[in-house]
């Protein structure tokens, strides 16, 4: 009974790689293929189209991969500045801020309406290079390590390779996010610390020197990491199956705006799963870039099973939104400068030899 049911478990595992039996088929040989004028097919070399304006992999696409990661995380993050102000100060007071509602109406009886934009301009600032990296390096380790698996191992794999691409990349996006996130923290949730990011860089090195800056970088990557990773895999594999099972025809054949629409419903999608994983370690940042002198862990016992899930209704509500716009306005991005934008992944045509799929 046991053997069987784990059996089961395993091939129904979405990061394994397919149970296929495999036939053998005769390669040619290098010699053989030089000859012929073939050569190793690799994801860089598998979507140049005509009419695109660069080729797919090349420094000038992976260049406007990064700007429209700017585009997208940018002014997505700068425009829900007042809900996540309030969703930060759900987790770090929710004795005073007991709903997002009381959120809103406390925020603005106390600051008035211009006080729910406190901490855009390092908003802005960190998840603008927070989306350079993000976007720009997922799409350089995605070619990267796809060339690396090669052709067959990258379809069979492809789950895989999105997370590993993903996770490499908000490595590095979190680097370059974790000052302003700490600026932006202690301008919402402390109140009279400072007013904007002008007064609030400077005072925070004074006091506790370059270290205040990047104290919450760990406590980043684990709400980072794991958001991004289920943001992409997640976003990717919902595109291939709204093509497959939802949309009534190839997206070859759908319009721009068609092709749209279908990324703005997976990146919803995503960012519903995104907020979930990445919630509990979200409220650890929040308090933790709020209070001097604590740590991750110390924050992570002070708040309890209960408290780190404070606030996830907003941060649903929040991420979702953000989620699914920022995947539509990069993807937009792509259209609008023509970059390559390669269709669902398709099985190999030599690996359906090695299946026997072929004839």
């Amino acid at each position: 009974m046991y053997p069987n049911a784990l059996t089961q478990l395993a091939r129904a595992n979405p990061f394994s790689a397919p149970l296929f039996t495999l036939q053998k088929v005769e390669e040619p040989s290098q010699s053989l293929a030089a000859e012929h004028g073939l050569s190793k097919r690799t994801l860089a070399a598998a979507a140049v189209a005509e009419g695109d304006s660069c080729e797919f992999g090349s420094s000038h696409y992976f260049i406007m991969c990064g700007i429209g990661g700017i585009l997208s995380c940018g002014t997505t993050h700068t425009a829900l500045v007042p809900l996540d102000l309030v969703k930060c100060r759900l987790q770090v007071d929710p004795d005073k801020y007991k709903s997002i509602f009381k959120g809103f109406s406390i925020t603005i009886k106390e600051d008035g309406m211009r006080g729910l934009a406190k901490g855009w301009a390092p908003t802005f600032i960190g998840y603008s290079t927070q989306g350079l990296c993000k976007f720009g390096f997922y799409e350089v380790f995605k070619i990267t390590y796809s060339d690396f698996i090669g052709e067959e191992n990258t379809y069979l794999w492809r789950t895989s390779l999105y997370l590993a691409a993903s996770a490499s990349a908000e490595f590095f996006a979190d680097i370059a996010l974790a000052p302003m996130e700490a600026c932006k923290v202690r301008i919402q949730t402390c109140p009279g610390y400072a007013s904007n990011l002008r007064q609030c860089a400077p005072k925070m090195f004074a006091e506790e020197g370059l270290w205040a800056f990047y104290k919450g970088v760990v406590p980043l990557w684990m709400r980072q990491i794991p958001y991004t990773m289920m943001k992409f895999a997640c976003f990717e594999r919902t595109v291939e199956l709204l093509y497959k099972r939802v949309v009534p025809k190839p997206r070859a054949e759908c319009s721009k705006s068609e092709q749209l629409v279908v990324t703005f419903v997976a990146g919803y999608i995503a960012g519903v799963f995104c907020a979930i994983v990445s919630h509990p370690a979200d409220s650890v940042v929040s308090v933790l870039n709020k209070e001097s002198g604590s740590s991750a862990i110390g924050v992570l016992k002070k708040l309890g099973p209960k408290g780190v899930w404070k606030g996830l209704v907003a941060r649903i509500i929040m991420i979702g939104t953000l989620t699914a716009l920022q995947w539509f306005i990069y993807d937009s991005v792509k259209v609008y400068f023509r970059l390559p934008r390669p269709p669902s992944p398709e099985m190999p045509e030599s690996l359906k030899k090695k299946l026997g799929l072929t004839e």
